[in-house]
């Protein structure tokens, strides 16, 4: 099998769904910044760092140079408004059951079928695509938790790589199948949404090492 049998779509879905992946997560970013109560310089860094670090490691990797978070003034923007929007209404924002995590489940969900469609465009083959995905999905929570000094979700033992993993896997096969793009990009995005926002609420958890 080559990689030339996948059908990859060359219009405007891989930006879209980078926008939206990149104001979600900004979302996640300032979030985190008000929980911690950094000041608004410090939100707005958050906010850009959490939206952007993903999507510029899977450039990086696959050659889209330079990133498109830095060659195009809308991730920018989107991350700014996502970041303005948080403070400006963070009251609002507190009332939603743990902000951070929720807006985390849906940016993991996007960058992850995001990053698997750019791979497949830059010809990867099937599992560096679903890796490539799984890796923009965690990229930016990572960078945000580190900022934040706390453990990142990826490396505790919650639902969160296997998540954006199934959601990128689903992508890749939808692709070789001859699936349109925008069903299998939505289905992959809906079940990485579904299991990271099913373990939250029911608490599963993945095994721990060095526990019976």
């Amino acid at each position: 099998m080559t990689v030339t049998q996948f059908t990859v779509d060359l219009g405007v879905l891989p930006v879209a769904l980078d926008l939206g992946g990149t104001f979600v997560f900004a979302l996640s970013g300032a979030a985190a910044a008000v929980k911690h109560r950094l000041d608004v310089f410090g939100a707005l860094v958050l906010s850009l760092v959490a939206a952007s670090s993903g999507g510029i490691l899977r450039d990086v990797l696959i050659g889209a140079i330079p990133p498109a978070a830095l060659a195009d003034w809308r991730y920018l923007a989107v991350s700014l408004l996502a970041g303005a929007v948080v403070l400006a209404a963070h009251a609002t924002v507190d009332r939603l059951r743990n902000p951070v995590q929720l807006f985390d489940a849906a940016g993991l969900a996007l960058f992850a079928v995001a990053g698997t469609h750019k791979a497949l465009v830059y010809h990867l083959g099937p599992l560096p695509a679903a890796l490539l995905g799984t890796l923009t999905g965690i990229g930016g929570g990572v960078v945000r938790d580190l900022l934040v000094a706390e453990v990142p979700t990826v490396l505790r033992a919650e639902v969160y790589a296997v998540a954006a993993l199934a959601g990128a896997t689903v992508v890749v096969v939808g692709s070789w199948l001859g699936i349109p793009s925008p069903i299998a990009t939505t289905a992959g995005a809906l079940l990485c949404f579904g299991l990271r926002f099913m373990a939250l609420r029911r608490g599963w958890r993945l095994p721990v090492a060095g526990a019976p």
